[in-house]
């Protein structure tokens, strides 16, 4: 068990290396993620890191809520399997509601058949492939810039693809981020219209085979339980179910 956290720690630290926060504070083993541009809840949550860390709580969210407040952020916690049990029994005295339960995959690149993928560049233009991801979508384009800055601030070798129609607008597109031997695979985006024919699978063979390319040997992403369509998919490829993480919040937040 306790090689078991020791490696779910090891994949919540390069996730945030993954997508960094603007502001991350630590409250104990409580990393405190707080991002004005960008809403995304996994940039705005309070993720603990350790079962055993379990003083104080009840001050210690107090003086969550406060610092959320003050970013004007609703509060959110995001628990794995390195949360604390006895936090998650006060939220359920508390009615704290769970919401937006993710699965954790994992697959080893050597197992995996990428002949399939094409030889592919990322994108150099940052800027392009955002508004690719926004239009593909459906999300505001006032949220370009602080996606950009996220993106830019990233440690890792950011890999950028896209798949675009004849006359160039977007059809898939993906993220990779290569963070020694482990790659991360983010933003899996088809549009609503060329969904069903491979291109979402094209594009991660792609990724992925680039990924191994410079020195990746195993990969790993995050996706939302009710997301059916997309586990089949990445089952498929390889993946399998590594562990999952929810998030929690206040009750008048519901």
């Amino acid at each position: 068990m306790a090689s078991n956290l020791a490696w779910i720690r090891q994949l919540e630290a390069i996730a945030f290396r993954s997508f960094p926060a603007t502001s991350t504070f630590y409250d104990g083993t409580w990393a405190i993620r707080l991002t004005a541009g960008h809403p995304a809840k996994r940039l705005n949550s309070v993720t603990p890191l350790d079962p055993s860390d379990t003083g104080d709580l009840s001050l210690r969210m107090t003086k969550a809520q406060r610092r959320f407040e003050s970013f004007g952020r609703p509060l959110v916690f995001r628990l794995s399997p390195l949360a604390p049990r006895a936090l998650s029994q006060m939220m359920d005295e508390l009615e704290w509601p769970t919401f937006e339960e993710s699965l954790v995959m994992y697959a080893d690149l050597d197992e995996l058949d990428l002949d399939e993928g094409m030889d592919l560049l990322p994108l150099s233009d940052v800027g392009k492939w955002v508004d690719a991801f926004l239009e593909l979508g459906s999300e505001e384009a006032s949220r370009k810039p602080g996606l950009v800055e996220i993106i830019q601030s990233i440690s890792g070798e950011v890999g950028l693809f896209m798949r675009q129609n004849a006359d160039g607008g977007p059809i898939s597109v993906m993220r990779c981020v290569h963070d020694n031997e482990l790659v991360g695979i983010f933003d899996v985006l088809t549009h609503p219209n060329e969904r069903g024919r491979g291109h979402g699978r094209q594009l991660m063979l792609s990724g992925l085979k680039w990924a191994r390319l410079c020195g990746a040997r195993n990969a790993w992403l995050q996706v939302v339980a009710s997301n059916e369509a997309a586990i089949r998919l990445y089952r498929s490829l390889g993946f399998y179910e590594s562990y999952r993480y929810c998030y929690r919040r206040l009750p008048q937040e519901t």
